[in-house]
């Protein structure tokens, strides 16, 4: 089972003594520097927290949030799952079986393969949308005239 780790600080100096002592900084730590250390933004941190992606998460005694390594490197996952495409969903159930050892990683795989599916059935419909598109454009003189085979395409009633 590979090591899940922690994403590099973005935007960090390229000496070594100040990413040491980004590294040793402890935890808990404030909003702002678990949202760097994810890579996402503060907003996103709230919203993922509001959507219970990300519970638990404790509070000082004014009511900052203050967020753990673990809340971290969850939402580092998060992030990660979002830029393949997954949606809130299916993050959650992704969540969900992280967290769960006893999982079966036929229950991964299913969501993974089911979200490839849907990739693939969204850019058939994609292509088909450039295919028309291509056509019309082609069949469009693009000159000073009035007449436009695109708009008119637009402008047909429905099927």
């Amino acid at each position: 089972m590979p090591q899940h780790t922690l994403p590099p600080v973005h935007n960090a100096p390229r000496t070594s003594a100040p990413r040491r002592a980004e590294r040793a900084t402890a935890w808990p730590v404030a909003i702002g520097t678990a949202a760097r250390r994810a890579g996402i933004s503060a907003r996103m941190v709230r919203h993922y927290e509001s959507l219970g992606l990300i519970t638990g998460v404790a509070r000082t005694d004014s009511g900052y949030r203050q967020y753990t390594e673990a809340d971290v490197h969850a939402l580092h996952f998060i992030r990660r799952a979002r830029d393949l495409g997954f949606s809130m969903e299916e993050i959650a159930e992704l969540l969900g079986l992280w967290h769960d050892r006893s999982r079966a990683s036929s229950q991964v795989k299913r969501i993974a393969q089911a979200h490839i599916d849907d990739l693939n059935t969204r850019i058939a419909a994609m292509q088909a949308m450039q295919r028309t598109l291509q056509t019309l454009v082609s069949c469009c003189q693009g000159n000073d005239r009035p007449e436009c085979p695109i708009l008119d395409d637009l402008a047909k009633p429905a099927a």
